[in-house]
């Protein structure tokens, strides 16, 4: 086991990794920024480095700085929760050069299941379901317009290296192909140091289905149930429940084992998750795999009991899993609300600023995972991610009605917040029916 690991990132995600490093033994080094040197991840670690200015170049994403505070503290893994250098395989593959474990997938599954186009072919091989498409990078517009009159419009342009919702372009005509294309290569050069672009069918009015899997380094796979994440703006998870209300029993089954192909497919050994795009008719499509944990695990948590920190930490250090598909038995309903420093009805506008006030909901059935602090800060240069509330109930009407409550106790003053946006969206007729999709949000006048 190990002794000590680095927790390479900030925030909420920090302080749930030192929490789960604590409760097995190992001690913690936390990086920061100077913006972040007061911050609740810096106060619990056991030790600290200040890795540089605020900016994240300067900071959370340098490689080099990062590497150096594990080898100068003895720090024998590094941790990158999600964001920032989790899917990076040169941070992956330079750990491994250092002799530092990258508590994650290896860095060739990094590389593969990290450029979409690869692990389209790869499950293409394995016989898992694909949304039609390219089958290799674009190689011009030309291209890209041929390919669209065989498929037929509307396509998505997405960047091959893309993630997280970013470097997505909905097109629906030759010319609007054609403007985009350039705009889209170079926007994914920069934002991913990759242009390549490839094209996808655009499925109509889908429900984003993904499912949480774990697999150790001795062929042990197993799946802890789908996770539904329509709720999303621009392709941004606002809301995330499980399980999934429209979800067929049978459709749910065959879904998991795909998920566990797709995963001994590439020998995934970590904590991760398959993504599905479900259509109406209950037919669906591997989009991609996220090789990192998620932002949305407790949902999965809450329902099953299992500690995915914990146990991708036990994983990482070469321990088999402890849990067996059998003794996996999700019950009752999780709902996940994300919490973010922006105005929801001024068009989401980012609003940082000082916590004036705070007071953390709680009763049954309730758990949130927060960085905030009275008089903490909120930086305009990370994430605007405050607090996650999850709500578990016997069935999903309990579960909302808890994550009413909570959400009605929630005090966050000094800043402009979403939560009249999650109590709006649960007094909605069609979410509590189940009625959504992707494009929800979308269509919902009071959200835009």
């Amino acid at each position: 086991m190990f002794k000590k690991i680095l927790v390479a990132n900030r925030g909420e995600i920090a302080l749930r990794i030192i929490r789960a490093c604590g409760e097995l033994g190992i001690e913690t080094v936390a990086i920061h920024s100077e913006a972040d040197r007061d911050s609740l991840h810096v106060r619990f670690a056991d030790e600290s480095v200040c890795v540089g200015k605020a900016e994240s170049s300067e900071s959370y994403l340098n490689k080099s700085r990062i590497i150096s505070s594990a080898l100068i503290t003895s720090a024998e893994a590094i941790h990158p929760g999600y964001g920032f250098l989790a899917e990076d395989v040169t941070f992956a593959r330079a750990c491994q050069d250092s002799g530092i474990c990258f508590i994650g997938p290896l860095p060739d599954t990094l590389e593969s299941m990290g450029n979409k186009i690869e692990a389209r072919k790869k499950m293409q091989e394995a016989e898992v379901p694909v949304i039609p498409g390219s089958t290799g990078p674009l190689i011009d517009a030309e291209e890209a317009v041929n390919l669209a009159g065989t498929i037929g419009y509307p396509v998505l342009l997405k960047a091959a290296a893309g993630g997280g919702g970013k470097g997505i372009r909905f097109v629906d005509n030759d010319l609007s192909l054609e403007n985009n294309f350039i705009l889209a290569q170079a926007e994914a050069e920069v934002a991913f140091g990759n242009s390549e672009l490839y094209l996808e069918k655009y499925i109509d009015k889908p429900k984003h289905v993904e499912i949480q899997v774990l697999g150790d380094s001795f062929g042990s796979v197993v799946q802890l149930g789908e996770r539904d994440c329509s709720i999303q703006r621009k392709h941004q998870k606002l809301v995330e429940e499980s399980p999934c209300p429209t979800l067929n029993e049978d459709v749910r089954r065959v879904m998991g084992e795909t998920a566990i192909l797709a995963c001994r497919t590439v020998e995934y050994q970590s904590a991760g998750t398959v993504e599905f795009l479900l259509d109406e008719n209950q037919d669906f499509y591997f989009i991609e795999m996220n090789t990192r944990i998620q932002v949305e695990h407790p949902v999965t948590e809450m329902r099953t009991g299992v500690d995915l920190l914990k146990e991708q930490i036990l994983i990482a250090a070469g321990k088999p899993l402890k849990i067996t598909q059998s003794e996996i038995a999700p019950r009752g309903h999780a709902i996940e609300c994300r919490i973010n420093a922006e105005d929801p009805f001024n068009g989401f506008l980012p609003c940082p600023g000082r916590v004036t006030g705070f007071h953390i909901p709680g009763g049954p059935g309730l758990r949130v995972d927060t960085h905030l602090h009275e008089d903490c800060y909120i930086s305009p240069y990370y994430d605007s991610l405050l607090a996650k509330i999850i709500s578990f109930g016997n069935d999903r009407n309990e579960a909302v009605s808890r994550m009413k409550r909570a959400l009605s106790e929630l005090v966050i003053e000094g800043v402009t917040h979403t939560a009249p946006f999650h109590l709006e969206l649960l007094k909605d007729r069609d979410f509590l029916s189940g009625n959504f999709n992707t494009a929800f949000l979308e269509n919902k006048r009071f959200f835009k």
